[in-house]
């Protein structure tokens, strides 16, 4: 039986083993990738993170290169597999889990390869689990071509024509500002966003603005403060201004909130219609929470129970859910925090 077994090697997985190591606890890492760093791998081509290098390292182990600068999606996938194999993780991949349950006083980990048992859980398996389009997308033609964000990874994936990028988050504007720019296609672009943007500088006086966030302590500000509270508050930021000049210049044009499609076109909240070749739905994702067969651990409308990441089931824990304990939470060079502070609360109850 091993203390604790920590279900998934992302970024929070990864944190967590690091601080494992420290306690002298026997534990595994279990994720059902064939490789570390998998699933950045398979997001779009041209993803770079808004935050610099000197904040996407993970503890212990700092990201080489220009500090300043941003890194590739590639980057980040190689250095997580480089940062498991240097700090000598115990880790198994094609690590499928069906079934989380407990019994007695130690939880059973039901997996494609056989069951595992443990006294400790940590749940590490990230916001990205399972993509969520809305379901009038399914009134499209079968001659329009749908991708979520997850499955994008470049603009030879669509055709010429009308393309609408559904959402306006980051991935939405990144992803609008390069089929905008590509100059393979005879391609209209639209963004439908349910509020107005709120843009944001990636850089401010040579300095990144996460930067400028760090000294405020917007990013570990805790969510029961009062600036924490403001912040989970606010609208989510697009950083970097790009999509402000590609729309300015009438090169990505804006449209209100999409509320149903039908054949060949979508229907906006302001009720305009545009006739499209193309979709892509950067609405988010959704957790995926059913293998965890443990009835204590979600609350009345079926989310996660926790306190900062402490489950009220014993010995059941998460790090990396967005707002565990502040903004930085989910985010590459933050989660340590929780993956500290979620280590050292188990190491003290296995005494």
């Amino acid at each position: 039986m091993y203390d604790v077994l920590v279900i998934g090697a992302g970024q929070a997985g990864l944190a967590a083993g690091y601080y494992l190591k420290q306690t002298g606890l026997n534990f595994m890492i279990l994720d059902s990738a064939s490789s570390i760093g998998d699933s950045w791998r398979r997001r779009y081509d041209s993803l770079y993170l808004f935050t610099p290098r000197m904040y996407d390292g993970l503890p212990g182990m700092p990201i080489e290169g220009y500090q300043n600068g941003l890194p590739s999606k590639d980057e980040i996938a190689d250095y997580l597999n480089s940062y498991a194999k240097n700090m000598d993780l115990p880790i198994k991949l094609k690590c499928l889990i069906k079934r989380l349950g407990k019994k007695d006083n130690h939880f059973i980990v039901e997996a494609n390869d056989g069951i595992m048992e443990a006294r400790k859980i940590i749940v590490a398996t990230g916001p990205f689990q399972v993509k969520s389009v809305p379901s009038f997308s399914k009134s499209l033609s079968e001659g329009v071509i749908q991708l979520h964000s997850s499955e994008y990874l470049n603009p030879d994936q669509l055709t010429p024509g009308n393309t609408v990028v559904v959402g306006g988050g980051n991935s939405g504007a990144q992803i609008a500002v390069e089929l905008a720019k590509d100059q393979n296609k005879n391609r209209s672009v639209y963004i439908s966003v349910a509020r107005n943007f709120t843009f944001k500088p990636l850089y401010i006086m040579n300095q990144s603005i996460f930067w400028y966030f760090e000294k405020l302590g917007f990013l570990r500000a805790n969510t029961q403060d009062s600036i924490g509270r403001w912040l989970k508050n606010q609208p989510e930021q697009v950083y970097g201004f790009e999509l402000k000049q590609l729309i300015k210049k009438g090169k990505v044009q804006v449209s209100s909130r999409a509320i149903n499609a039908s054949g060949n076109y979508i229907t906006f909240e302001d009720g305009t219609q545009i006739e499209v070749n193309n979709v892509i739905w950067a609405t988010g994702f959704k957790r995926d929470d059913h293998w965890i067969d443990i009835r204590d651990a979600f609350d009345s409308h079926g989310q996660i129970q926790h306190n900062e990441g402490v489950s009220p089931v014993t010995g059941l824990y998460f790090v990396g859910l967005p707002w565990q304990s502040s903004r930085g939470s989910a985010l590459l060079g933050w989660v340590k925090y929780d993956a500290q502070r979620i280590v050292s609360h188990l190491n003290v109850t296995s005494t």
